[in-house]
């Protein structure tokens, strides 16, 4: 192909013939004079009918580079499709792209492509993670401390700094300056230089974390039985001298329109001892309480008390529910909902 000395572009271009249907070609074309492009290559249908596609490689790319890439799209001044190579393209850049309607092939063999004319459409799925990619806690939202500094910016809606944040969570500065450099290559976030905040999607963010530390990674679960019912043991709750927080359905349903749980989850700094003091059993099966001991006291951070019960914080209710058995996702949806329709009650 054109530009040979760029194996990146090559070798995404190379990934993307072996996916074309029976008959269709990918061959050499000249580069545009003045060219901003890598590649350029020309797609041809069985029928004879052509498309140039202009490659782009990228070694490196973030949801925040997608932003000045579509800006730039060249395809239509070069009457041509434009199509990314990465060696791994997350699933955040790739439903960029495609809603950009620029393709794109990775070496893991994530690859999207559409063209009009001749009729194409290509999608196939390669790793849903990067194989190569660096373990550092700053670059997920894995672990205790992560899980604190997200519960803050979502919680919070005045900007906050880097220094502000670490003394509140209790977290090194050095690392909430990195959680915040992963979550603006992530657009999940907005600075100001580099340490102050100018603003928080905190709906995105809620979700990226959950999805990264699922309720099972936060907590170890128990399973009881309360024969009485969920309603006697929020009864009790209420004179228990216990540290702890009711969160799932529970929880939700005083503040959205959720159908009455048969499940009840309560966050306990020491789960055997909760449940001796609530007379609840242990039990494998048929159980009506889950009670979760957290790896980390965040998960009580912003607690309000209602009828002398105490309940999580909607943050900390949602990111449990999006990855709670049953319907939970269903009803972190509806609170989600509520949440985004009274901003101005929960968010400080």
């Amino acid at each position: 192909m054109a530009n040979s000395g760029n194996n990146l572009a090559r070798e995404g271009v190379r990934k993307l013939s072996e996916r074309l249907p029976k008959g269709w070609r990918l061959t050499d074309s000249k580069l545009p004079k003045d060219h901003q492009v890598d590649m350029a290559c020309t797609l041809k249908s069985p029928d004879g009918v052509s498309q140039k596609i202009f490659v782009e490689a990228k070694s490196i790319l973030d949801p925040k580079g997608v932003a000045p890439l579509i800006a730039g799209d060249r395809s239509v001044d070069l009457k041509g499709q434009l199509l990314v190579t990465s060696p791994y393209l997350s699933p955040s850049v790739r439903k960029r792209l495609q809603d950009a309607g620029i393709g794109f092939v990775d070496l893991t063999g994530n690859a999207y492509l559409v063209v009009s004319r001749p009729g194409l459409f290509i999608e196939t799925e390669g790793a849903s993670e990067n194989p190569d990619r660096d373990e550092r806690p700053a670059r997920s939202l894995v672990g205790a401390k992560a899980a604190r500094i997200v519960r803050l910016l979502v919680d919070t809606q005045k900007p906050v700094g880097v220094r502000e944040v670490a003394t509140r969570t209790r977290v090194d500065p050095g690392y909430v300056s990195r959680v915040f450099a992963y979550l603006d290559s992530e657009t999940l976030i907005k600075r100001v230089g580099r340490g102050r905040l100018e603003g928080v999607d905190w709906e995105a963010l809620l979700r990226k974390w959950a999805l990264a530390s699922p309720l099972k990674a936060r907590a170890t679960l128990r399973t009881y039985l309360d024969p009485r019912g969920l309603s006697a043991m929020v009864g009790r709750l209420a004179k228990s001298s216990e540290k702890y927080v009711v969160t799932g359905t529970l929880a939700a349903s005083h503040l959205a329109p959720i159908a009455a749980s048969r499940l009840g989850m309560v966050w306990a700094e020491d789960a055997d001892r909760a449940a001796a003091r609530l007379g609840l059993k242990l039990v494998d099966s048929g159980a009506n309480v889950l009670i979760l001991e957290p790896r980390d006291d965040g998960v009580f951070a912003g607690a309000s008390q209602k009828d002398d019960v105490w309940y999580a914080a909607p943050s900390q209710v949602a990111a449990d529910l999006l990855t709670s058995p049953g319907r939970g996702p269903a009803e972190a949806e509806e609170l989600i909902q509520w949440m985004r329709e009274h901003e101005e009650v929960w968010r400080g």
